[in-house]
């Protein structure tokens, strides 16, 4: 009586990893870090049904790169808007994701698109550097 091994014939895996998924799966590395403050904006722009406005906004999680504003406007990621702070200074900045959208309040994470004097003094505070 032979005793045979049993011969395994399994193909060979290959996994296809995009960057994106790469991405997801290491830490996000900010370009600069979130103060938890709270500041009052001004914000213009148009919104998704191409109506133009003007409003009070709330904007938090500020970094040198933009922040999260509140208000209750519906906007798409992609639009332009105009920010204005309490000193009168002006900023373009582009929003770049949905937060969250409860009770029509909508939070967006919006960046700035100029990245000039203006921006990175737009809202008056030091930033401490990324470790």
């Amino acid at each position: 009586m032979s005793l045979k091994h049993p011969q395994h014939h399994s193909k060979p895996h290959h996994t296809h990893v995009t960057a994106a998924a790469v991405n997801r799966l290491q830490p996000s590395k900010r370009r600069s870090n979130r103060m938890a403050l709270h500041a009052s904006v001004g914000l213009s722009g148009e919104d998704r049904m191409k109506v133009s406005f003007t409003m009070p906004a709330k904007a938090t999680n500020l970094n040198r790169h933009g922040a999260s504003v509140q208000l209750s406007r519906d906007l798409s990621v992609g639009t332009m808007v105009t920010l204005k702070n309490q000193r009168g200074t002006e900023a373009s900045a582009r929003i770049v994701s949905v937060i969250a959208a409860v009770q029509g309040l909508s939070t967006y994470g919006v960046e700035f698109v100029e990245k000039d004097e203006s921006s990175r003094e737009f809202w008056g505070i030091s930033f401490p550097s990324n470790p």
